[in-house]
This record gives C-alpha cells, sequence and structure tokens, in this order.
C-alpha cells in the first residue's frame, strides 16, 4: 500500500512534471524540463557531418554532452574545463544510446544531432530527466528540419522516456529527489520506449540486496512513471 512521503507524493506517484518547448531561441530544438526541484535545459543542434565512424555510409548520428552548471548544487560544482569527470561521461553516454535507440539513423543522412544536456538546479533524478527532456528537443530539432526542406520526414520511430525507482526505508518508491535518493538501499534507473520496451536498466544494492519481488515492483512502478511522463511529452509536441 502506497504512502505519504516528505513531500506528500504516494510511493508510485512522480513529481510534478512541465517541459516548455522552444526555451533557448538559436538550437534548432530546445527545452526547459522541471521534475520537481530538478531543472535541465536540453538542447538539439544539428551539425551537417555524420559521426566519423559513419562518414561515406549515408547515416546520420545522434549523442549528447551532460554537465552540471556551478550553482546547481548545494555547495559549488566546478566546471569540467578541461576532462569530463567519470560521472558526467557514463550520463552523456547513457542519453546518446537512449535516443539512439528510436531514431531511423538511416533516414537522418549524413549529418549529426548534438544533444546539450545542462543541469541548472539538481534534486535528483538529472539523469532521466535530461533524457526525458532531450527526447523532446531532440523532436523539435528534426521538425525544423523537415519544414526547411532538408529532411521528408521526422525519423523517429516512437517515444522514450526515463525514470528513477528505489528502496527506501524498506519501500519501493518511484522519481527519487535528492533527498530519498541520497539514502536509497537500493537506486535504479530506467529507460522505456511507447512499447512499453526497456532500453535501459540500471540498478544497484547500496545497502545489501533486493529480492525479485522488489524488482518486479520497482519495474511496474518505473512503467507507470515512464508511460506518464511520454504523455507529458505528447502533450507538449502536440501543442507546438
Amino acid at each position: 500500500m502506497s504512502v505519504l512521503r516528505f513531500d506528500g507524493r504516494k510511493n508510485d506517484e512522480i513529481r510534478p512534471v512541465e517541459i516548455i518547448p522552444d526555451y533557448i531561441m538559436h538550437p534548432a530544438g530546445s527545452v526547459l524540463i522541471s521534475m520537481g526541484n530538478t531543472k535541465v535545459i536540453c538542447t538539439a543542434s544539428v551539425e551537417e557531418k555524420t559521426a566519423a565512424h559513419l562518414k561515406g555510409t549515408g547515416k546520420g548520428w545522434v549523442t549528447a554532452e551532460y554537465g552540471m552548471l556551478p550553482g546547481s548544487t548545494g555547495s559549488r560544482k566546478q566546471r569540467e574545463r578541461k576532462k569530463v569527470d567519470g560521472r558526467s561521461q557514463e550520463i552523456q553516454r547513457l542519453i546518446g544510446r537512449a535516443l539512439r535507440s528510436v531514431v531511423d539513423m538511416d533516414s537522418m543522412g549524413e549529418r549529426s544531432v548534438w544533444i546539450d544536456c545542462d543541469v541548472i538546479q539538481a534534486d535528483g533524478g538529472t539523469r532521466t530527466a535530461s533524457i526525458t527532456g532531450a527526447y523532446v528537443a531532440m523532436v523539435l530539432a528534426f521538425r525544423k528540419l523537415v519544414k526547411d526542406g532538408v529532411l521528408d520526414s521526422i525519423p523517429v520511430k516512437g517515444y522514450i522516456s526515463a525514470i528513477s525507482v528505489g528502496i527506501i526505508d524498506g519501500e519501493v518508491r518511484l522519481d527519487l529527489p535528492y533527498e530519498e535518493d541520497s539514502r536509497a538501499g537500493v537506486d535504479m534507473n530506467i529507460v522505456m520506449n511507447e512499447k512499453g520496451e526497456y532500453v535501459e536498466i540500471q540498478g544497484t544494492a547500496e545497502d545489501g540486496a533486493f529480492s525479485g519481488a522488489e524488482l518486479v515492483r520497482m519495474l511496474e512502478y518505473a512503467k507507470k512513471g515512464c508511460e506518464e511522463l511520454m504523455a507529458v511529452q505528447k502533450e507538449v509536441l502536440e501543442g507546438c
């Protein structure tokens, strides 16, 4: 049975979500996504050349970069001027893999879409919010390419979103803010498409282990959360 959490949510409820499209004027696609107190600016920029390993194949590429601004956390985070730290590398690779899973890169032509996810305020779930927001920014960028006559159609095969889930104080909870994430016994990040298929599952027991029944419950909660996020994405894109 779901119980109220410190922020008033039930265990299977996501935080309030808002996606503001066209948040930045220069990129082909951009959004500001807010999930609770976590806020990420996601932009999609088009480059008229593909990745080096795809040159001459006629295929395009989607890649991502991720970073946290100095004021996004409680103590100032140093800028990654010379070298991206290991956490950021792992997250940006996750974002790129997730987005490529729903893109028909054969239909892109030899061009790249660069996704930039900049966390301006962090309160847990920054990587999952980045994926959910970046999807909308990417679709907006492809729409612009179609509008400009560069592409015949949007090369996206379906929706994708991501959410965090975990076990805190022995309870499975969805969409963890920092207060919960920082003391979770189990922490998972789930990426799903609109068919209900898993694109990626990242899960770790921070303290002990978790049972098969708990895993099933976490996946059920994650599916519910991802479906709700995709509904928000659809509403935003249909309103643009």
